[in-house]
């Protein structure tokens, strides 16, 4: 995933703000920040990354996304602005990418072990969430009223929007940056990070891609990000292994089962970082071949790392051509 390195060695003027949320923490470096301001910059990002915890999260009960969950085939929910920019942008991805990344995946992702019902594999809820998703793409049977903020479901289904929820906290963070007059920093959430500006030095940021070896943390290549945001996704941070075969928890929903391919991990620049976050699920799925075609029609700056006979092998389009 990629990660900060500008924290190494930190200029006198600069601070580093952070906090927990969604199982990890978010961080926010600044280049340049009155010393008064710290504490309501605090408040603002903390506040920016718990709206869309409350919103998203398919591990809290009171959430709005349990709420659409758990609503009846065919009543209309309303949904907050944030959670309907969301789903929009998550329903935009899936008809673009042909339904690689599709947010209506919950069920098999809970079934696996991965999501908020159980941390094991359930035999019965992983036949049933396949036999479900026969019925063709699940984004299909989703219908969005953006203008309404309302949404129902034409079938049933369960929405996981954690493939792209964190990228847009992201960038809610930069958005209340910008309202406290911020023009330089570096937001992180994981491993979805967005640069606003660049270094005051006017170098860009620096930022690691990181080796996609489980239990190391090493930097494959390093990345100066100015005014773009970029996210990784991989098959080594989350996984199990069973009768020898890595299970990761990205879900294929074309065939309703684990990705299983030879990509490691796509890195995705974009200029929201949600679509990064998004796109980097979508072409991880797809695969490199296909993947490569998909990020060339789109105008995607994507890297593939591939293994390839005990090997990394890297590809990519756009900037890292």
């Amino acid at each position: 995933m990629p990660k900060t390195c500008s924290e190494v060695s930190l200029p006198a003027s600069r601070r580093t703000l952070h906090g927990p949320t969604m199982g990890t923490r978010w961080s926010v470096t600044l280049d340049e920040a009155p010393e008064d301001s710290l504490d309501r910059l605090q408040a603002a990002l903390s506040g920016a990354v718990a709206e869309v915890d409350h919103q998203m999260s398919p591990w809290r009960a009171d959430s709005d996304l349990v709420r659409f969950n758990e609503a009846p085939v065919g009543a209309w929910v309303t949904l907050p602005e944030a959670m309907t920019q969301v789903l929009a942008r998550a329903l935009d991805v899936a008809r673009w990418s042909d339904g690689a990344f599709d947010p209506t995946v919950g069920a098999l992702v809970d079934a696996w072990g991965f999501g908020a019902a159980r941390d094991t594999p359930d035999g019965a809820a992983i036949v049933a969430a396949r036999a479900a998703a026969r019925g063709g793409p699940g984004h299909r049977a989703l219908e969005l009223d953006v203008g309404a903020r309302r949404a129902r479901k034409l079938a049933p289904l369960q929405l996981d929007l954690c493939g792209i929820a964190k990228g847009f906290a992201v960038d809610r963070m930069v958005e209340r940056l910008r309202g406290h007059g911020i023009e330089r920093a570096l937001v992180a959430l994981d491993g979805e990070l967005r640069a606003l500006g660049g270094q005051r030095d006017g170098h860009g940021w620096p930022v690691a891609v990181e080796q996609p070896e489980p239990g190391r943390r090493a930097a494959h290549s390093v990345l100066e990000l100015r005014d773009i945001a970029v996210a990784t996704s991989g098959d080594y941070r989350r996984f199990f292994t069973l009768q020898g075969e890595r299970i990761a928890h990205t879900m294929d929903p074309r065939r309703a089962a684990p990705l299983r391919n030879e990509v490691a991990a796509v890195t995705v620049l974009a200029p929201e970082c949600m679509s990064a976050d998004a796109w980097a699920t979508a072409l991880l799925v797809v695969g490199a071949d296909d993947g490569m075609a998909l990020a060339g029609r789109h105008g995607l700056e994507a890297m593939f790392l591939l293994r390839s006979d005990g090997a990394l092998v890297a590809q990519g389009c756009g900037a890292f051509a």
